[in-house]
């Protein structure tokens, strides 16, 4: 026999919050990548979570989107759709977007973002005043 508990279970998790980073970060925040595996990361590359589910930024030549849909503090971005743009940052951007697929947990400290890949590589971000 089906307990009651069982019945309502499902409606009881309606209208819970947002359970992925998007519910964590600031949703009108806009954050730079400021550093790439313990270096500097001089070209630009932003990231952005402007609705549950949903992650998008640019890189240093090309705007991107992907979806992300794993509980906080776990990170994984979907494919990652970017624009076709070239630049002379391309090799960063191809440093940036390999990181990114990378990423599995995600830690969100007031302006600073630090995702970091199963290796232990971190991207550091901060968010950009205004942004």
């Amino acid at each position: 026999m089906i307990s009651r508990l069982a019945l309502f279970l499902p409606f009881l998790t309606l209208g819970c919050g947002d359970e992925t980073i998007s519910g964590y970060a600031d949703r009108t925040a806009v954050y730079n990548l400021i550093e790439l595996g313990g270096a500097p990361f001089t070209a630009t590359a932003t990231i952005a979570f402007p609705e549950p589910g949903r992650a998008a930024g640019e890189g240093p030549c090309n705007t991107w989107f992907a979806s992300q849909s794993a509980p906080y503090p776990w990170i994984e971005f979907g494919p990652i759709g970017a624009t076709r743009r070239a630049c002379p940052e391309l090799e960063a951007e191809a440093r940036f977007f390999e990181a990114l697929s990378q990423v599995s947990l995600a830690e969100v400290l007031g302006p600073v973002l630090i995702l970091t890949t199963e290796a232990g590589e971190e991207l550091v971000f901060e968010e950009i005043e205004g942004g």
